[in-house]
């Protein structure tokens, strides 16, 4: 048998090394379920687009729940860095929560190959296992963490006055980042989702 024929068997049935960069097909796992979802998501799909064969697949992630929850894991540490970190910038927590509605409308329209939207608050829950939707529902409490800790830090230093509701004016902000994760599925542009988010900052009380 030929080296280049033999590169192309599938190793994990034989007990030999991989043959695949497995962040590379983590990644490209994460894109197909970011843009299809868990359910209309084939084993076809993920093998087509991680070029392993399903053997491998299951070697190497086990099932496609797995897989599914290793991605989602992948996102949310994507999503932290380009959009949540963002409540720490800025000298006021206003300047936080602008920046974060900003990076979200920076990210979520998409491009590149990347798909539009937000993989966690797009995700449905139907015919999901129950640990999709536990994984699912506590990564999109993550953006609430984000948006009540910068509040809290408001209130604490003054910023905001001592009866601010911090759970309902996270909440109020949550929202807006998932509208805006919606419409930019449905086409909402860079400029279109950054109008949204400062018409949101009007809502910000006043001391």
């Amino acid at each position: 048998m030929c080296q280049s024929t033999q590169k192309g068997i599938d190793m994990a049935t034989s007990g030999r090394p991989r043959e695949f960069d497995r962040e590379a097909a983590l990644h490209s796992a994460m894109l197909v379920f970011w843009k299809k979802g868990f359910v209309a998501t084939s084993m076809n799909d993920l093998c087509e687009a991680m070029g392993i064969r399903s053997p491998s697949l299951y070697a190497a992630f086990g099932s496609k729940e797995d897989l599914y929850l290793e991605a989602v894991g992948r996102y949310n540490a994507a999503a932290d860095s380009l959009i949540w970190d963002h409540i720490e910038d800025g000298p006021t927590a206003k300047d936080g929560v602008r920046n974060v509605l900003l990076a979200a409308a920076s990210v979520l329209p998409g491009g590149a190959g990347i798909p539009s939207g937000c993989m966690v608050n797009l995700a449905a829950g139907d015919g999901c296992a129950e640990s999709i939707a536990k994984t699912v529902k506590t990564a999109r409490h993550g953006g609430l963490k984000a948006f009540r800790s910068g509040i809290k830090r408001a209130v604490a230093s003054g910023e905001l006055s001592r009866s601010t509701n911090v759970d309902q004016l996270s909440r109020f902000y949550l929202g807006v980042v998932q509208g805006m994760a919606i419409q930019a599925r449905d086409g909402a542009t860079r400029a279109e989702l950054t109008g949204t988010a400062e018409v949101a900052m009007n809502a910000w009380p006043g001391r």
